[in-house]
């Protein structure tokens, strides 16, 4: 299906924070959008967390709302910026008295509520490097991650302690310090952080920080097992800021909410600090996912500008148009998402159940920060990526026998061609950009080729410089001479009004190479009938032809990362009879999204 375009009035594209998308990308430079920053007093460096709480201080923002924390009780907890500096204090006081230093890794195991902001703030403050963990890992991912990471502190909570830490912490001795939150005793081998920050001073100085000391860690999982630690320095900062205003077109006066987990990228760049350097309340809910309780948030925390995942949209859409009408979300004004492609279909349900369009955005780990998005001021085309912000500069670049970039004598060859599908590639040099995989250059330099990052992801540019997203390079399926991207299959599958949401792998096959398999949620009221099966099947071959799936099951529970998105290798897996790999980040609480 080819979808009109969602244009922009005169009035929206006058209210946005960039109007002139072409005009700004000419006349960017990252140099220039350093001023928005602060940086340290007496020209001492850049550090994250006093852009995001310090500076604020000697401002009107003083006492502004920074935090409000909604407990899983529907209690509400708020830290303004002058609480927030205090209590970051007194944590950066513990770390330095307990010895922990510069470079020194911090890993936290906490769900989302204010010890977590607190730690990671006061971390950085410390300038030690703030490694975030999901806290519904097993024993095992976090033993993995404290290994590699050379954790040195871990904070987390009592009961997270004794029933995942404790029976590994022998084999981790290099974890120094476990401080665990609450008011109780602490268990064996922890100290208690509620007695340490009451003894340790409010006042705290930050040592001057280069803008390139190392500042954060974040793991990304393997197919093949071992997570790759990327790591990110203060100045990343400058990308979260200048990206929150483009992307997500964010404001001081704004009340933000991104319900991505702080264990996951998208919840440190944009649930912590893009937001806090820009002044504005974050809001953070401690609860899992439901669609009327996440409604109930977004009504009487007043959210004004939302950032979520496509398989949050997709659950919402479950329930039709009417549940978001049933509350009070006049104030909400923008709406944006990440983690996986967002298929055409929530886009254009966005404005039929929320009064707004729904604008995906694309980024990785090893970014940082938002590269490319659909802006406030610019239409947008269902389904596409958007194009690039400015200070991005982004190429397709011509494929090989193995589905990545062809690189010959550390040449690349760039595809100008509108509708030519390729490797996606970035020119390095935006702030938030990765700075090593830890310990292991040899990783690292493989991601680079011919002056321009290589993310692995497949795409094609339109004539209008849209992005489309066609698949991650080794989730390409090659069946009879196709290469198959499974994002298009699934968004075929997706309009049809039985499916909520499908997964596409390729299936071993002696004659073909591969062929197209689906996996499929149904939405409520249909039945996962044979009839119903043949019914999608030949959907599908209507719409697709030759690239259609040739086998399809019903799949009510799709594996998810805790970021949303359908794990294809694990699908790929489990129909082959294969080993799953790293299974850390998989989501294993049924109809629950970060």
């Amino acid at each position: 299906m080819i979808w009109e375009p969602i244009r922009k009035t005169g009035q929206e594209v006058a209210r946005a924070n960039l109007t002139d998308y072409e005009r700004e990308r000419r006349g960017f430079s990252w140099q220039a959008a350093r001023r928005a920053l602060s940086g340290l007093p007496e020209g001492r460096g850049l550090n994250i967390a006093y852009e995001a709480v310090d500076r604020h201080v000697d401002t009107a923002r003083r006492d502004h709302v920074a935090l409000r924390c909604v407990g899983r009780d529907d209690t509400v907890t708020e830290m303004t910026y002058e609480d927030l500096r205090l209590a970051t204090n007194r944590f950066a006081n513990v770390l330095r008295g307990s010895g922990v230093g510069k470079g020194e890794r911090v890993f936290t195991l906490l769900g989302r509520v204010p010890d977590l902001y607190v730690a990671v703030l006061g971390t950085l403050k410390n300038l030690s490097v703030l490694c975030p963990l999901f806290s519904a890992f097993g024993p095992e991912p976090i033993r993995e991650r404290l290994r590699l990471g050379d954790g040195r502190v871990l904070v987390t909570t009592p009961e997270l302690y004794s029933r995942k830490v404790a029976p590994i912490r022998e084999s981790l001795p290099g974890l120094k310090h476990v401080l665990v939150t609450g008011d109780a005793p602490p268990p064996a081998g922890a100290l208690s952080l509620r007695e340490l920050t009451a003894g340790a001073s409010a006042e705290f100085v930050i040592h001057p920080t280069d803008p390139e000391d190392m500042a954060l860690l974040h793991f990304t999982s393997g197919t093949t097992g071992t997570p790759k630690g990327a790591v990110h320095v203060h100045e990343a900062v400058l990308a979260h800021h200048v990206t929150a205003v483009y992307a997500l077109d964010l404001r001081s006066s704004d009340v933000f909410w991104c319900t991505a987990d702080p264990g996951w990228v998208t919840g440190m760049s944009y649930g912590v600090i893009a937001p806090l350097s820009l002044g504005a309340t974050l809001v953070t809910d401690a609860g899992e996912f439901d669609s009327r309780r996440w409604c109930r948030v977004l009504q009487d925390q007043q959210v004004t500008v939302w950032y979520t995942a496509p398989t949050a949209l997709r659950m919402l859409m479950r329930h039709g148009d009417a549940l978001p009408g049933e509350y009070d979300l006049s104030r909400l004004r923008f709406v944006a998402s990440v983690g996986e492609p967002l298929n055409a279909e929530a886009v254009v349900w966005g404005p039929r159940a929320l009064g707004l369009p729904i604008h995906d955005n694309w980024w990785q780990t090893e970014t940082g920060a938002i590269m490319i998005g659909n802006l406030a001021a610019t239409d947008i085309k269902p389904g596409s990526m958007g194009r690039p912000l400015p200070g991005v500069e982004a190429a397709v670049l011509e494929r090989g026998a193995d589905g990545r970039a062809r690189v010959v004598d550390g040449r690349v060859r760039e595809m100008d061609e509108p509708g030519v599908e390729g490797e996606l590639a970035l020119r390095p040099g935006w702030p938030s950009m990765f700075r090593a995989y830890l310990g292991d250059p040899e990783r690292y330099r493989q991601a680079f080729a011919g002056g321009w990052y290589l993310t692995g992801d497949i795409v094609r540019r339109d004539e209008d410089g849209y992005f489309w997203f066609v698949a991650r390079s080794d989730d390409v399926i090659k069946s009879a001479g196709h290469l198959v991207g499974p994002f298009e299959v699934e968004s075929v599958l997706m309009e049809h009004p039985a499916v909520a949401e499908a997964g596409v792998i390729g299936k071993p096959d002696p004659l073909a190479g591969e062929l197209v398999k689906a996996f499929v949620t149904l939405n409520t009221g249909f039945e996962p009938t044979e009839r119903l099966r043949l019914e999608l099947i030949a959907f599908g071959r209507r719409r697709l032809g030759a690239v259609a799936p040739r086998e399809l099951s019903f799949d009510q529970n799709l594996p998810h990362t805790r970021s949303g998105k359908v794990m294809r290798r694990l699908l790929r897996a489990r129909e082959s009879g294969l080993p799953e790999g790293d299974v850390s980040t998989l989501e294993r609480h049924a109809g629950t999204v970060p």
